[in-house]
């Protein structure tokens, strides 16, 4: 694959920094990422920094624990081939050993590594990790033998400590794991080892914490790639989107950086709002893996981002065409989509995505308000209303959620012909409004569309509840000395409709007290003058 993108987006880092070369491949061993570590460590073979006796200790143990006892054997004797004198092989030849249930042959080779490095403490820990990876309960005497020769050589070894925390989390001890690997880095500050499982045993208990730890391990090791990448990995899971997407530039700008990362930091880029970066980086690596489902997505959502929407619509066309079983569309897919068609004023093709996003994930709540906003904006109000229905039948609603569907309710009910029907959208719309109103009791808009709803449900005419519903927001409004003259609108309506009750039930004269109100915020109504006039009138005829 090409990457010419990483001049432009990476500004020559690359160059400026100086690689670990084959030990990046080494830490990423001890952080059991093996598939990143076999990457690096082949790719650095051949560098004549490389010391091939150790990159094919490391390439064995890889080979063991994905289960490929003969290409771990061929590794090791590689290694001896280069250094006789690297006892780690042995090591490695011992570990097969035990794996084919060769003890007698496993503990030959065992004696032959401690020969060639009789104190090395790392030595005897990779020995002990041996007996502990074939059967930590039947080779229980052997793992602490082995611990224990590694603490007469330095009892303040890290790899002494970071074995130990490994056996406790194997166990889910995660306290005392954390506290072991703490034990390694105050020994061994440089141990990348140490850092990044600390942090991985404490993530799902602190984020902050662990975070924290692997900043201070690219304090120290600010070049490697192993501590930039589980960085900005644990940016992404704790949705700190710049910042993971700032260190992952970092990292991809390092010459250990893997390569198939760079469609996951087009990823971070876009979720850190970097549009036009992961958009530039997206198409660029597009160039070279046309079909890639990923890139594609990424592609469509930052044109969607950007505003580009008949480009996003237009890329919608190839991201939704690759239908490789294996890719799979998500609720965000379809409802991004949605929004581009809804942007273009294609709102009958947008409900069609929205319904779509719904069915991928019935319980997100966002996908439910757009489905509910689309419907509306094509006047299916009784749809609008069932959607926003089961944003609150959820569970994961706040209370302006409920005020929405009380509206909801209440236009589906003002346009219903089927008088059942009707009265039921109504009576929830009720219902909905007065439970906010239990909640919030200081905001005239509430009391104010409970009196609407009323009036509604009342043919269109005030009623004795609304009416109070309309006293309720005069009482808010009048609460702010300064309300009247930015509430004009309001309080007319709540003047009208009051002067309109008394109207109907016969009482002229508080009619006309409510409409000289009116009037005093609306002198210039000479249309209503002249009809309270001719109430005074009516009123000396009576």
């Amino acid at each position: 694959m090409k990457f010419k993108f990483l001049f432009s987006l990476f500004l020559g880092s690359a160059l400026a920094m100086s690689a670990h070369g084959y030990k990046d491949g080494i830490e990423y061993y001890k952080a059991d990422q093996y598939e990143n570590a076999k990457t690096i460590l082949n790719r650095t073979l051949n560098d004549a920094s490389t010391d091939k006796s150790e990159a094919y200790y490391y390439l064995g143990e890889i080979a063991l624990r994905q289960g490929d006892k003969t290409a771990a054997s061929d590794y090791f004797q590689k290694g001896l081939a280069v250094n006789p004198e690297n006892g780690f092989n042995y090591v490695g030849l011992g570990a097969a050993a035990l794996l084919d249930g060769q003890e007698k042959v496993a503990e030959d080779y065992f004696k032959q590594a401690r020969n060639h490095g009789k104190k090395n403490a790392d030595l005897m820990i990779a020995i002990a990790r041996a007996y502990y990876n074939a059967d930590p309960v039947k080779y229980a005497e052997d793992v602490n033998k082995s611990i224990e020769r590694a603490q007469k050589i330095d009892k303040k070894a890290a790899s002494i400590f970071v074995f130990q925390g490994d056996m406790k989390a194997a166990e889910n001890n995660v306290g005392e794991a954390a506290a072991l690997y703490e034990n390694a880095i105050l020994y061994e500050a440089n141990n990348p080892e140490a850092y990044v499982k600390y942090a991985n045993a404490y993530f799902s208990v602190n984020p902050e914490y662990a975070i924290n730890k692997l900043q201070e391990l690219l304090n120290v090791q600010p070049n490697s790639a192993l501590a930039q990448r589980e960085l900005a990995e644990k940016y992404y899971q704790n949705d700190q989107w710049a910042k993971a997407a700032q260190v992952y530039g970092d990292y991809m700008g390092n010459p250990n950086h893997l390569t198939e990362d760079a469609v996951r930091y087009s990823v971070l880029l876009y979720y850190g709002k970097f549009y036009d970066k992961s958009l530039k980086l997206a198409e660029e690596l597009l160039v070279d893996d046309p079909k890639n489902f990923q890139l594609q997505r990424i592609v469509f959502l930052n044109k969607a981002a950007l505003k580009d929407y008949t480009g996003a619509e237009k890329q919608a066309e190839v991201f939704f065409s690759l239908n490789d079983p294996k890719n799979e569309y998500t609720s965000n897919d379809y409802s991004s989509l949605g929004e581009v068609l809804h942007e273009l004023g294609k709102d009958s093709l947008a409900i069609i995505q929205y319904e779509k996003a719904a069915e991928v994930n019935p319980g997100k709540v966002d996908v439910l308000k757009q489905l509910s906003s689309a419907y509306y904006s094509m006047k299916q109000y009784e749809k609008a209303a069932q959607a926003y229905q089961k944003v609150i039948d959820s569970g994961n609603f706040k209370t302006n959620d409920e005020y929405v569907l009380a509206g909801r309710y209440m236009t589906y009910g003002s346009v219903e012909t089927d008088s059942l029907k009707r009265l039921d959208a109504l009576n929830n719309a009720v219902k909905y409004i007065d439970i906010v109103l239990a909640k919030v009791d200081k905001d005239y808009r509430i009391p104010q569309r409970k009196a609407r709803i009323l009036m509604i449900r009342n043919d269109n005419k005030p009623c004795q509840e609304s009416t109070d519903a309309y006293n309720v927001v005069l009482s808010l409004l009048d609460a702010d000395a300064d309300s009247k003259a930015a509430h004009a609108q309001d309080y007319t309506e709540a003047y009208n409709q009051i002067a309109g009750f008394y109207i109907l039930s016969g009482d002229v004269a508080t009619a006309k007290e409510y409409y000289l109100k009116t009037l005093e915020l609306n002198p210039d109504n000479e249309a209503l003058r002249q009809y309270v006039e001719k109430l005074k009138v009516d009123e000396t005829k009576e």
